[in-house]
């Protein structure tokens, strides 16, 4: 008899372990996918002034709530993995001149050159200077991306290729790319200038590249001759508080610490 009962006992309880399992797995999917985040249009903050104004009316998408893609939309680690691992559908493949540059201490800086596609509304001409982000050159999908539409708009590119960072490119110096070092951006914006003496220049620069082109316009005034404007998308701020943040395991934070330095080593490695 005790068997039977003990029996007859089991499906329930197996039944209650499914169901305490499949609301963990439903957690977590809904956790990892940030399904509860609400919606809502950026923040912005600026100072009110004539550029500030013109820049609202030219883009209104800045003040309008970002609709995210369905399910996987709110989750910033999917669309850093389906972006970063697959890119897009069609990423073009925009064609562009390599330039090699001798620096005083014997390093080889190179970058790819972008002639506009059509001409830009305003008549003038206009060179979009390019720092990409950390570890990454003129060959990323996001660049190239990038460069593809501002072609089309009458823009005309020049992309800085990080120094050591493209696989095909070796050292000629023992060093490579830094943090701080702008010898390359600036060996760019200077050959820019003298090769095109009517360009008027937009610095971009992508994460690191943002905290380069910050720098280099603020290493020199005369590095801000010509300069239109300067975009910085994405940039770090402060190295020492970012270090603290990345070794944090909330959002996974220490695990993308681990994916960039072992990037970082790849690319010192390749050199060796």
């Amino acid at each position: 008899m005790s068997a039977i009962l003990e029996t007859s006992e089991l499906p329930a309880v197996f039944d209650g372990v499914k169901l305490a399992a499949v609301a963990a797995v439903l957690y977590v999917i809904v956790r990892c996918l940030n399904l509860k985040s609400p919606t809502a249009p950026p923040e912005l903050i600026y100072q009110d002034s004539a550029l500030a104004r013109f820049l609202l009316k030219s883009c209104p998408l800045l003040t309008k709530e970002y609709i995210p893609p369905l399910i996987w939309g709110k989750s910033g680690h999917i669309q850093t993995a389906l972006y970063g691992k697959m890119g897009r559908v069609r990423s073009p493949h925009p064609y562009g001149l390599r330039k090699y540059l001798t620096m005083p201490d014997g390093a080889t800086a190179t970058f790819d050159l972008f002639e506009p596609r059509s001409e830009h509304c305003t008549g003038e001409d206009v060179t979009m200077v390019i720092c990409p982000g950390i570890a990454n050159h003129s060959e990323k999908q996001y660049i190239r991306t990038f460069v593809d539409y501002a072609q089309k708009n009458g823009y005309r590119c020049a992309v800085l290729n990080h120094l050591g960072a493209l696989p095909n490119i070796e050292l000629t110096s023992p060093r490579m790319f830094t943090y701080g070092c702008t010898w390359e951006f600036g060996a760019m914006v200077n050959y820019i200038k003298k090769t095109y003496p009517q360009t008027q220049l937009v610095v971009v620069g992508f994460s690191l590249g943002g905290n380069i082109v910050c720098k280099y316009l603020g290493e020199s005034q005369a590095n801000q001759e010509r300069v239109l404007c300067c975009v910085s998308v994405c940039q770090g701020y402060s190295a020492l508080r970012a270090q603290e943040t990345f070794m944090q395991w909330d959002h996974c934070r220490r695990f993308y610490n681990f994916l960039m330095a072992d990037n970082m080593k790849k690319i010192i490695l390749s050199h060796r």
